[in-house]
């Protein structure tokens, strides 16, 4: 999956907030997201984020 630093990710599941919107932070073995709603940063396996996946939303250069 093409997902890059910067990206902002529509989850299948919505963050306890309310917001399903997450900004890309790192990427790695363990990606870290922050929530669009609240800005809380977390840190999740690349399996379990990348399954949850909607969609990826990119501003193109």
């Amino acid at each position: 999956m093409d997902v890059r630093v910067g990206d902002t990710l529509l989850m299948k599941k919505p963050h306890p907030c309310g917001g399903n919107r997450f900004v890309v932070l790192r990427i790695g073995a363990d990606f870290r997201i922050r929530c669009a709603g609240c800005g809380r940063e977390v840190m999740a396996p690349r399996v379990k984020i990348e399954k949850n996946i909607k969609k990826i939303l990119r501003e193109e250069e």
